[in-house]
């Protein structure tokens, strides 16, 4: 099992916090700062700090700041902004986690190089372990994931793991109609699994959101359109190779480069997971893996290194990449793959659904996009670019607030042609905070004669500076 440790940082961890009954007239928050040490491992660490309230008011922004010995260094952080001067380094908070309500908790992450641990912990200016005060905000913090869907395993053998080496020999033993089961914990490595199982016994990998896969840094030398090699680590948090019928449930990758990469994988499914903290993209369906099924799951908080490819889902390969990631046909035919049911954003940096050209009869229904830190970087301006075709988007929920560039809610377009075209939008509800000009914006109709885009009188938009779409409505 990998090794837990807590700290109360700044004091020992024995030490309760003394109880101040606040004054009647003033209503204050008391905030205090633990850190968690999740997993160990031979040249490091990762911890989780949790930043909790007491107090009888709501707390606006925080800053931890903290020292670490010679030799220990941060090599990663998540939920966080991180700023070092030396062996001190100052951790503050995103857009959307900076509110710390009444008997709540806000954290953030970061791996370590080498086993030195912190000292000399302040939260605000303060010791950790004092309380602080701050004054309410405007927003809240996001909503707490959806509670995994339970089912019944697939018939055949479960493999029980508990460390990542473990893990590591499941997923290369793997056969049809077995299932891995992921005990609690943190699984620190880079995990591919590359068997194809069948419709009739698929391979399932399940979990609680409290087993979490990491993988921060990549390394080797990458043979050539990221395909496995020995010695070659992408930073993908999970990645499905060649691996045909997969179904993965209800564990969380954090902290990773990429978060779960399927390549050349048709009919996986991904059901209730947790995918945060990411350097670039949440999921990826690639490599012409088709007939796939995202529901359920939470993705926040991508793009943490490259805000431009912090994409939630990517659905594809841009045509520029059709030559590593295409089909005999030319194209990333990652066609029919159903994006059901999730919660995507806040702290999403592109866009929440990437459509791409070359894909096409998909559905993206009753999801809620939270737009709150889109970056526009890599004209990342919406919670959906559709540049494929033929795509059926329905009652999905999206809304858009400070901080962030924001545009319209669902956009076109046509870098190829035929893309971008075909694709019809019911029943969805856009809140444009004031900001984005329209709900749905199709970039052309020319480029789609004989295959144009609907939008249906069913959808709906407020606060916009335009209006419903920028196209005729269709009842």
């Amino acid at each position: 099992m990998p090794r837990v440790r807590s700290l109360l940082l700044g004091a020992a961890a024995t030490v309760l916090l003394a109880t101040i009954a606040p004054q009647a007239f003033a209503a204050t928050a008391r905030l205090t700062a633990t850190v968690t040490q999740t997993s160990v491992w031979n040249t490091g660490y990762g911890a989780d700090v949790v930043i909790a309230n007491s107090g009888d008011a709501a707390a606006s922004g925080w800053t931890v700041e903290f020292d670490l010995p010679a030799g220990t260094t941060v090599s990663r952080a998540w939920s966080a902004t991180m700023t070092a001067n030396g062996n001190h380094y100052r951790f503050t908070n995103l857009g959307w986690n900076g509110t710390v309500a009444p008997g709540a908790t806000v954290s953030f992450g970061f791996n370590a190089v080498n086993g030195g641990l912190p000292s000399n912990c302040t939260l605000n200016g303060a010791p950790c372990s004092d309380a602080t005060p701050g004054t309410p905000p405007p927003t809240t913090t996001p909503p707490a994931p959806s509670t995994p869907p339970t089912s019944t395993p697939p018939a055949g053998p479960i493999v029980d793991v508990s460390t990542a080496a473990q893990l590591s020999a499941a997923l290369a033993a793997a056969t049809p109609g077995q299932t891995i089961r992921l005990a609690p914990g943190t699984y620190h490595g880079a995990f591919v699994a590359r068997t194809t199982a069948i419709a009739s016994a698929p391979i399932t990998v399940t979990g609680p959101p409290t087993a979490i896969l990491t993988n921060p840094d990549s390394s080797g030398t990458n043979p050539g359109c990221s395909v496995p090699a020995e010695g070659f680590d992408p930073g993908y948090g999970f990645w499905l190779y060649g691996a045909a019928h997969w179904h993965l449930t209800g564990f969380t990758v954090a902290g990773a480069r990429k978060g779960i990469m399927i390549d050349a994988s048709p009919f996986v499914t991904i059901d209730g997971v947790q995918v945060r903290d990411i350097g670039d993209e949440g999921v990826h369906f690639r490599r012409s893996s088709s007939d796939g099924v995202l529901r359920n799951s939470r993705i926040f908080n991508t793009g943490l290194t490259q805000p431009a490819y912090g994409e939630g889902v990517y659905l594809g390969s841009a045509n520029s990449n059709w030559s590593c990631y295409g089909n005999s046909g030319g194209m990333d035919a990652s066609d029919r793959v159903s994006v059901l049911g999730n919660w995507i954003g806040p702290g999403v940096a592109a866009e929440h659904v990437d459509i791409k050209e070359g894909t096409s009869g998909g559905v993206l229904r009753g999801n809620t996009f939270d737009g709150r830190g889109i970056a526009g970087q890599n004209s990342a301006d919406s919670w959906v670019d559709a540049k494929g075709s033929d795509y059926l988007i329905e009652d999905n929920t999206g809304s858009f607030g400070t901080p962030g560039t924001f545009a319209n809610g669902y956009e076109t377009h046509n870098p190829t042609a035929g893309s971008g075209c075909g694709n019809v939008w019911r029943g969805n509800v856009s809140d444009l905070g004031g900001v984005g000009k329209w709900a749905i914006n199709v970039t052309s109709t020319s480029k789609c004669a004989g295959n144009l885009n609907v939008v249906h009188a069913s959808n709906t938009v407020t606060r916009a500076t335009g209006g419903l779409t920028n196209i005729a409505v269709t009842p």
